[in-house]
């Protein structure tokens, strides 16, 4: 394992400015999203809430959804379908769009990889505050199992590093692969239990809690922000492992593509 590692990870405590930089990067683009734009920040609340609106008529008013407070419970699993879907189709192109990063400066890959995501992670939080006031409002209160966020926060992390660090690269290699990863994100958001209850999944297609691994972290998300439960531990440290493996592979693209990046752009 150690030798897939690049000297990214044993040189991070050697290189004291590294996680500022990085840091510095992702305050960056965060804030280039909505540098043009008029109501520049605030499309990072409008945008979600946007949707859950769209959502909500749709399913509960329209379709009559059976599920008590279900704005807040689309919330939840959108807010991490976004972070997810943003991280990857977000990176896609990234060896290409950020190429002069890492060919005129000292800076490695993975510090542009993490930056790109950590800037997903801003928007995450702005999300994630603003659930939490929908919840208390709507009577959902903060308990101790809030803390097990933390870990399913850290399976998303993972798994969407993972998949960015392969997308990226088979780009390299199949510049279609931008439309095949929108066609996948496609069945993915009504393949997982964003707009419909988990146990609808369990009950008809068990198989899919373990081949899509969102569908475990949306389902364990809410049992500890909504229904002050413990995470489905089983589910979690089968998502964890997945999503370590996706890394491993992930890492393994970036040693062995990535160096010619240049030539194969």
């Amino acid at each position: 394992m150690s030798n897939l590692l690049p000297n990214f990870f044993t040189s991070w405590f050697y290189e004291s400015n590294r996680a500022e930089r990085i840091w510095m990067m992702a305050k960056i683009e965060f804030k280039l999203r909505y540098y043009e734009n008029k109501l520049g920040l605030m499309w990072a609340l409008i945008k979600p809430v946007s949707q859950i609106l769209m959502y909500y008529v749709v399913f509960q008013v329209l379709m009559n959804q059976q599920v008590e407070n279900y704005v807040i419970y689309l919330f939840a699993g959108l807010l991490l379908w976004m972070f997810f879907t943003e991280c990857t189709s977000g990176t896609v192109k990234i060896l290409q769009t950020k190429k002069y990063l890492y060919e005129y400066t000292n800076m490695h890959k993975l510090e542009i990889y993490i930056a790109s995501i950590l800037s997903s992670v801003i928007g995450l939080v702005f999300n994630l505050m603003i659930f939490l006031i929908g919840a208390w409002v709507s009577g959902i209160y903060p308990s101790f199992h809030y803390v097990f966020f933390i870990f399913i926060f850290i399976n998303l992390f993972v798994l969407s590093f993972g998949v960015s660090l392969i997308l990226s690269n088979l780009f390299l290699l199949f510049k279609d692969i931008m439309q095949i990863w929108n066609i996948v994100v496609g069945f993915g958001f009504f393949l997982s239990p964003i707009l419909y209850r988990g146990d609808l999944f369990s009950e008809k297609l068990r198989f899919l809690d373990y081949l899509n691994p969102i569908s475990g972290i949306i389902n364990n998300a809410r049992n500890v922000l909504m229904f002050q439960a413990n995470p489905d531990w089983q589910m979690l440290l089968f998502d964890i492992g997945y999503a370590s493996l996706i890394l491993i592979i992930g890492l393994m693209l970036l040693k062995r593509i990535s160096p010619r990046a240049s030539e194969l752009l």
